[in-house]
């Protein structure tokens, strides 16, 4: 018997088998799927393995599942479907993982060899479709390339920027005798740089001690690269104050006094007046998206010199122009730059950043109800080692701006790609890839009604998830934009009926608890978290509450917020 797989060995394995050993050798424990005729021989494989299968409801929900799992361990996400309509389902999600440089190995069942290009029976071209949106894929015609396929699959997916790499597995490939070739590495031309070139770095170490308005903008790279800490040593080392993206957020503990928050359309009026008037950017990890620049990277800290740190050199002077551009990893490249720097003298800077700190703080009625009070509430009672998981919305904003994140790969959201439906799944992902930790998902109404399906394999494999669904009868996010750009009379075309989400809970095996008013706020999620199991938290809000500050799309910073 394999000590790695479970599986029994045999003279001859199936192409099923050797696929299995071959994800034991990397490591893997668990596959979120969902079963079909094209990779019944996988299933059936799958019952003499140690690996662990996770049923989804969706097939979107084992990809998005498999994401979150990634982002909370650090480690290569796997996930499985059929062909046809299973592996297209997939889609939204592997676009999801594209967007966030997130690893997955995503493998798809596909006609046998034999039909491939006749049209036949629940047949896509799934690695055409997915061309766009993956790091690399690979059709499977020869069971015997399998080891050597899946090694390169997951080394791809988790090295340089990670990303999804698709595996589409034929069935009879899967199914078929076969003596399976070694698993040999050989990628020539698949090149990662690491250490940075260290010319570039003693000039960005020469800016930095030359700057006496700097900023050090933090992305989703730093977390991906495990440089949290060293970014913690330079920040307090220089003195520099940090700006993070919405995918940075927990690369500095919430609260720390270097922390100005995020930066860009919802960020806060401090960290986008700093990073308007900065002499020094320093951009680790980020792709300077349109949500922070608001499309116009020509007029985005135009008074700075930018120093840009990212893995993948593509992003370099992509949108914003980098006079000192430095591709290599973020914790090799912060670490030589730490051994660099001294205390810089930037006490006028900080003066100024005071100011607008006390002038134009994060403000919401405490008295009400308020989105805001609610996850403030959330992070108080469930402490610094709870994972926070969200779908995409108001109410995504509201959580990147108040939960209060202590730790890095603890907050879990659509970036790039923004996909509602994500956050349900994405918090069972995590709390199968960290059972040992609180794990709550933030939900509005509209995005949860797209995987609440899901409610089932919460139930089925006893995660203790806790939801909580601010519920507002609007997809909330839609109605503001409608708001500032068009007559607000079509704002209400978004207004729907919603189910009784307490008795949907219930119907599933769930606790569930209806919030209406603020004083039940505290018992309801103090309640909530004691609980063993699943708790669906029902917070009624207002549908009039607003994501603020905002800088809408197409607008400078300097425009919106008065200056």
């Amino acid at each position: 018997m394999s000590k790695e797989s479970g599986l029994k060995s045999k003279e001859s394995d199936t192409g099923a088998t050797v696929l299995l050993k071959a994800l034991a050798e990397e490591s893997v424990e668990v596959i979120f799927g969902y079963p079909g005729g094209a990779v019944l021989p996988l299933y059936d494989a799958l019952l003499q393995s140690r690996i662990r299968h996770i049923l989804v409801r969706h097939e979107q929900a084992a990809v998005h599942a498999a994401d979150a799992y990634a982002r909370v361990t650090g480690r290569v996400g796997v996930c499985l479907a059929t062909s046809g309509p299973g592996a297209t389902n997939l889609v939204t999600g592997i676009a999801n993982a594209y967007m966030d440089s997130i690893p997955l190995v995503v493998m798809t069942g596909q006609v046998p060899t034999t039909l491939l290009g006749t049209d036949s029976f629940q047949e896509v071209d799934i690695t055409g479709i997915t061309m766009p949106i993956t790091k690399h894929s690979y059709l499977v015609k020869d069971a015997h390339e399998i080891p050597r396929i899946v090694k390169e699959a997951f080394y791809i997916a988790g090295s340089g920027r990670p990303g999804p790499v698709l595996i589409d597995l034929p069935k009879d490939v899967l199914g078929n005798g076969v003596v399976p070739n070694p698993a040999v590495l050989n990628l020539k031309s698949y090149k990662v740089f690491g250490k940075g070139n260290a010319g570039q770095i003693a000039e960005a170490a020469k800016a930095v001690k030359e700057s006496r308005k700097p900023i050090l903008y933090a992305g989703g790279g730093v977390i991906t690269s495990g440089a949290e800490k060293v970014l913690q040593e330079l920040c307090a080392k220089a003195d520099l104050p940090v700006v993070t993206t919405l995918m940075g957020i927990g690369s500095l503990p919430h609260g720390h006094p270097n922390l100005l928050g995020m930066v860009g359309m919802h960020g806060t009026v401090t960290a986008n007046y700093a990073v308007d008037d900065c002499d020094l950017l320093v951009a680790v990890g980020v792709r300077f998206d349109d949500r922070v620049t608001s499309g116009l990277g020509h007029r985005f800290a135009t008074k700075a010199k930018v120093i840009h740190i990212d893995i993948d050199p593509a992003e370099i002077g992509k949108v914003v122009r980098a006079n000192i551009p430095i591709v290599g990893d973020a914790k090799e490249v912060l670490t030589r730059l730490l051994e660099r720097v001294e205390k810089l003298r930037v006490s006028e800077w900080w003066e100024q950043i005071k100011v607008w700190q006390k002038e134009h703080p994060m403000h919401h009625a405490a008295s009400d109800l308020s989105p805001q009070v609610i996850l403030e509430k959330l992070g108080q009672v469930a402490g610094a080692e709870a994972i926070l998981a969200t779908d995409v919305g108001q109410h995504q904003m509201w959580a990147a701006q108040y939960y209060p994140v202590q730790r890095s790969r603890h907050f879990i959201t659509s970036s790039g790609l923004g996909t509602m439906g994500f956050g349900l799944p994405a918090a069972m992902g995590a709390q199968i890839g960290q059972p040992d930790k609180p794990v709550i998902v933030v939900a509005g109404d509209g995005g949860f009604q797209m995987t609440m399906q899901e409610l089932a394999t919460i139930v089925q494999y006893e995660l203790p998830i806790k939801i909580a669904l601010l519920n507002n009868g609007v997809l909330g996010m839609v109605r503001q934009l409608q708001e500032f750009f068009m007559d607000e009379r079509f704002s209400q075309i978004q207004l729907h009926a919603n189910p009784d989400f307490v008795k949907i809970a219930e119907a599933y095996g769930i606790l569930g608890i209806r919030v209406a008013a603020r004083a039940e706020l505290g018992e309801a999620v103090e309640k909530a978290m004691r609980h063993p199991g699943p708790v669906l938290m029902d917070f009624v809000i207002s549908p009039d509450e607003k994501v603020l500050p905002m800088v809408p799309p197409g607008k400078a910073i300097t425009e919106m917020l008065g200056r």
